[in-house]
């Protein structure tokens, strides 16, 4: 059970090109955000589309398959772990992030 502590799967397409980072001695880092979609029909029969929004963050090796072959609007599915921190931004008010830290993707289409 372990494994399924801590677990996000997000299938979606990107937002924005991923911002690649570049860390002493070559680590990389890209980060974009990932929109997925959920459609469903209200009590008037219309059809309803909810847009939710996701930071997405990987290190390494994923992080260069995405600064390769992701661009804005790819279809993308990640699997990763939900992470909370916070910084102080240039005004000392608390800002607080959550992110997907990705372990894995998986590239759709052409």
């Amino acid at each position: 059970m372990n494994a399924l502590k801590n677990k996000v799967q997000l299938i979606g397409n990107a937002g924005n090109d991923p911002e690649i980072k570049i860390f002493e001695a070559g680590k990389k880092l890209a980060r974009l955000i990932i929109a997925t979609n959920e459609s469903y029909f209200n009590d008037k029969g219309e059809k309803v589309t909810d847009t939710q929004w996701h930071t997405v963050t990987a290190w390494g090796k994923t992080a260069e398959i995405i600064e390769k072959y992701v661009k804005k609007g790819k279809e993308i599915a990640v699997e990763g772990k939900l992470t909370h921190r916070s910084y102080d931004d240039k005004n000392g008010e608390k800002r607080y992030i959550t992110e997907v830290l990705v372990s894995d993707v998986l590239l759709f289409g052409k």
